[in-house]
């Protein structure tokens, strides 16, 4: 068993990563940190953590002896120095997307992890969906032949005014670095590149913001400004001369988690789509060959058991160097940051930027 230590414990730990860590069986959760003593003492009591194991600074729980690797799940403006902690203690952490505030942040870290040999992953769930490891190994085999155009949609809606989400940290700009762009489109970014193996060239955008003041938590009777973005729409040459449209929102009414990758080569085209209120391993239809090009049918694939792996099962092979090479690792979260800088700096510049 893998002794690990969680940073973090809000909802994307309590929902996502604590009971994948559980449910893995590689691993037991040794200590526990919160800057909230409430929310910590509830999750130490709900995972039978005893009290000398919950820390309320990250430090502490990074120095204690009974914690071999790192899960880091707080908001973005700490991973970076928590990271670089565990990396300094010569501990491996796993850690939330996007890794960092910035590309030259998130690229100190890169190299730090680098040079001191430590094992890492970011935690770009969506490569562990059924659909999108399949639909990797389709694009990738030359099904597709040459890939000219890709689209991607990722959609969510409990950003409307009318749901009246309150001013938390992801509305944020210093502690999130951005809005939908880094919640959603970082995924849609690591998504698209992970599939197509295709890199970034150059990109254009257009965000706004378009509720601007939201419900302070402490007091809902008033509000505070939101200087993140609602939405960000952009398009990116890829390297070798694809395009590809992202369509990334937060305010997208009746919709929960829907993902929809379309991707066109010359040979094929497919459609992978995901919404967590319906099929969790998602779905791929396929258009291949001149049959079916004729007839414009796109089928549904039955998707291969052999697709199926958990992130956290991942996380646990990495650190026993026995990954398969498919998971994130933090040099992917630092051009995956490198993207979303120049997707920031175009809607400022109203021009094409490079990505460096």
């Amino acid at each position: 068993m893998i002794h690990v230590g969680l940073i973090g414990l809000g909802g994307i730990m309590r929902g996502v990563h604590a009971p994948g860590i559980k449910a893995s069986g590689a691993f037991e959760i040794a200590a526990v940190c919160d800057i909230n003593r409430e929310a910590l003492d509830k999750f130490g009591e709900a995972y039978d953590i005893p009290p000398e194991r919950r820390f309320t600074d990250y430090r502490d729980l990074i120095a204690c002896p009974a914690v071999e690797a790192v899960d880091i799940g707080t908001p973005n403006d700490v991973h970076v120095p928590i990271a670089l902690a565990a990396v300094a203690a010569g501990k491996p952490f796993s850690c939330e997307k996007p890794v960092a505030l910035n590309a030259p942040d998130a690229i100190r870290l890169a190299d730090a992890a680098r040079a001191a040999g430590l094992p890492s992953m970011v935690c770009f769930s969506y490569r562990y969906v059924p659909a999108a490891r399949f639909a990797r190994d389709l694009v990738r085999k030359g099904d597709l032949g040459e890939i000219q155009h890709v689209a991607i949609q990722y959609m969510q809606g409990w950003g409307l005014a009318d749901v009246a989400c309150p001013l938390r940290w992801r509305f944020i700009k210093a502690r999130s670095g951005s809005g939908a762009l880094g919640d959603l489109g970082s995924h849609a970014i690591d998504l698209v590149s992970f599939i197509t193996g295709l890199g970034y060239r150059q990109v254009v955008s257009q965000c706004a913001t378009v509720v601007k003041e939201r419900p302070l938590t402490e007091d809902p009777s008033r509000t505070g400004p939101v200087d993140v973005d609602d939405y960000a729409n952009f398009m990116a040459e890829m390297q070798g001369g694809a395009s590809c449209c992202f369509q990334i929102t937060r305010l997208a009414f009746a919709r929960g988690n829907y993902q929809r990758l379309e991707i066109y080569g010359t040979r094929g085209a497919l459609v992978y789509m995901l919404d967590a209120d319906g099929n969790n391993r998602g779905t791929i239809d396929i258009c291949i060959g001149n049959a079916m090009r004729q007839s414009r049918a796109f089928v549904r694939t039955e998707i291969p058991a052999c697709y199926t792996v958990s992130q956290m099962s991942a996380y646990a092979d990495i650190l026993k160097k026995r990954g398969d090479g498919l998971s994130a690792t933090i040099d992917d979260g630092a051009v995956n940051m490198k993207v979303m800088d120049a997707v920031l700096a175009s809607q400022t510049s109203g021009r094409w930027v490079p990505v460096q």
